[in-house]
């Protein structure tokens, strides 16, 4: 197999780090120099990235990081690819790198579930009295997630403590596994699970979706769809071995895997939706969206209001068959 120009390096690690504005100023400043693209995170708990680049420009990055005492023991995810997945540099100074929404917040670095490797992960996941819980968002977990795993019905990350509270006695006695894309995520919510006293255990996917992927033994076996990633490629294969599509198309119901946003700017909403829907439902996630003051889908194509109000009633009569 030819190897590809470009790579996708997906990592993080929870440690302290004193001045995040000035280290994300220093940090931005390297990234330029090296001639990466994406986005990086940067709190007093430590850091988050996805960023793109040549093959040496992603060993360059990774020499420097491993280069300071602090990150020299990254796990790093890293995916070929044909360029780069991002438009833009941006290095970012936050209170926190990932955000649970907690009063008391959780600190993986003292608290967080245990490590599973991909193989032992997917014998848990097989094992009675076990329960698996998606640490995403919901628009996530619809494009692909592990056979029989939990479906919070959440929109962000933050909103998952309030709805593991509601459901709290469902998981009374049950060895709980977790996980999410890369990991980040799921060092918090694992040590949040334990904290407050959930299941018999609490177990987590050590180096995310990303990393299962990749191992030889396992071969992403028991994950149905793709995953979700947050730049151009929308979504990237996991399963090695089978491929079961398990994403409706938002309009028909059709099976979809392709990721779109509404064309209203005020909405944005992710949709599945096939390229041959999106002209007929003008890539609108409602009538509202279709007649909103500012509709992309409208301006690309140039259309008149009487079109768009034409457009509606076909949709209309469509869905009335």
């Amino acid at each position: 197999m030819t190897q590809k120009d470009y790579r996708i390096l997906l990592y993080y690690k929870y440690i302290a780090i004193e001045a995040p504005e000035a280290f994300a100023a220093e940090h931005l400043t390297l990234c330029n120099e090296i001639g990466l693209l994406g986005r990086i995170l940067v709190g007093y708990e430590g850091i988050n990235g996805t960023v793109s680049g040549t093959i040496a420009q992603t060993e360059a990055y990774m020499n420097q990081m491993k280069a300071d005492v602090r990150f020299h023991d990254i796990m790093w995810k890293i995916d070929e690819a044909d360029g780069h997945a991002f438009k833009k540099m941006h290095v970012r100074p936050r209170r926190e790198i990932v955000h649970l929404g907690l009063e008391q917040d959780i600190n993986p670095l003292e608290i967080t579930g245990d490590y599973l490797s991909p193989k032992e992960f997917m014998s848990r996941m097989q094992e009675d009295n076990t329960i698996i819980i998606d640490a995403r968002n919901d628009y996530e977990f619809d494009l692909g997630h592990f056979r029989g795993a939990i479906r919070p019905d959440i929109e962000n990350f933050r909103d998952l403590p309030t709805w593991m509270d509601a459901h709290k006695e469902e998981f009374e006695g049950k060895h709980i596994l977790t996980y999410c894309t890369g990991g980040i995520r799921c060092e918090k919510f694992s040590g949040w699970l334990k904290r407050e006293g959930y299941g018999e255990s609490v177990g987590q996917l050590h180096g995310g979706i990303a990393t299962y992927a990749k191992d030889p033994e396992v071969k992403g076996q028991l994950w149905d769809g793709q995953m979700f990633v947050f730049d151009r490629r929308r979504s990237v294969p996991i399963n090695q071995v089978e491929h079961v599509i398990v994403g409706k198309d938002f309009f028909t119901g059709e099976p979809s895997e392709r990721y779109t946003n509404c064309a209203n700017p005020a909405c944005h909403k992710l949709m599945l939706c096939e390229e041959k829907h999106e002209a007929f439902y003008m890539r609108s996630c409602s009538d509202d969206c279709r007649r909103a003051e500012r509709n992309f889908f409208v301006e690309e194509n140039d259309w008149t209001p009487a079109q768009v109000e034409e457009q509606i009633a076909k949709i209309a009569q469509h869905q009335g068959q």
